[in-house]
């Protein structure tokens, strides 16, 4: 698939695009196959905070693509991560990790409004995601909004901290510096807030520097599911820091801080 002029035109501008159709329902088929088994049997990166008093369950699992056999073929035959190169104006893309995510009906936590910069250990304008919806979901029940343009303000964000700071996904947020995140729930008129209603087997493109998070899932019945992947285009660096996710650490990579991540291992080049 090519994005035309005006879609990437559109990323650069906004930060975030809506893609429609990028996947099968083949695809669509066996993504959510392996879902309901990785919710039954996360992988050590799993972090299911359960069903509480106010009902609903929040399920994410991460970096499953080395050990599994269908996450590994979506990286690196759907042909996602050619997208996000195309939007970033990239001339290469290298794959950085996999993001299922789950939100049961009633589920009513939302994501907190954040930033994806602070949290990897990476630097540069040429990162970003493709977030592509497994289910039909609108805004209300959980698909993603975004700041249009905060990609562009030069501004790092302190990371928030995704629900209980001791499960294993968040007991590495350490308190770094940076910015403090606006309440834009205080005062959403105050923003210019871009939201994408989604079907099954589109994606939503977006940088690593936008602001961006979604609501809880206010649907009685149906359940939100995409699975995310994220990209390193051709400026980005290998840049280490405290409070970044450990899950890749010094230790995994044969380069060093400030180049670039030509690590064919852990950051597989697609193009």
């Amino acid at each position: 698939m090519q994005l035309s002029e005006q879609q990437i035109a559109d990323y650069q501008k906004d930060g975030a695009i809506l893609v429609k159709k990028v996947i099968s329902d083949d695809w669509i088929e066996r993504l959510l196959t392996f879902a309901d088994q990785n919710m039954k049997n996360p992988s050590r990166y799993g972090n299911d905070r359960g069903v509480d008093e106010r009902g609903g369950r929040l399920f994410t699992d991460r970096y499953q693509w080395r050990d599994q056999p269908l996450i590994r073929e979506f990286v690196f035959e759907s042909g996602v991560g050619d997208l996000v190169r195309q939007a970033m104006c990239s001339q290469q893309v290298r794959f950085y990790f996999d993001h299922l995510l789950v939100k049961d009906p009633h589920t009513v936590s939302s994501t907190p409004w954040h930033q994806d910069t602070p949290y990897w250990p990476f630097l540069g304008r040429q990162i970003g995601s493709a977030w592509v919806a497994l289910t039909d979901v609108t805004v209300a029940e959980s698909s993603l909004e975004f700041i249009r343009g905060s990609h562009l303000d030069q501004v790092i964000y302190r990371p928030e901290i995704f629900g209980d700071k001791r499960t294993a996904s968040n007991d590495w947020t350490g308190d770094q510096g940076g910015v403090p995140v606006p309440d834009i729930e205080a005062d959403r008129a105050a923003y210019d807030i871009l939201g994408f209603d989604v079907e099954a087997g589109d994606a939503i493109i977006f940088s690593a520097w936008t602001l961006h998070g979604s609501q809880g899932n206010a649907s009685g019945e149906k359940r939100r599911v995409a699975l995310s992947t994220r990209w390193l285009g051709d400026d980005a660096i290998w840049s280490p820091h405290p409070g970044a996710d450990p899950t890749v650490t010094q230790q995994d990579v044969c380069v060093q801080p400030g180049d670039a991540p030509e690590d064919d291992d852990r950051f597989p080049r697609l193009s």
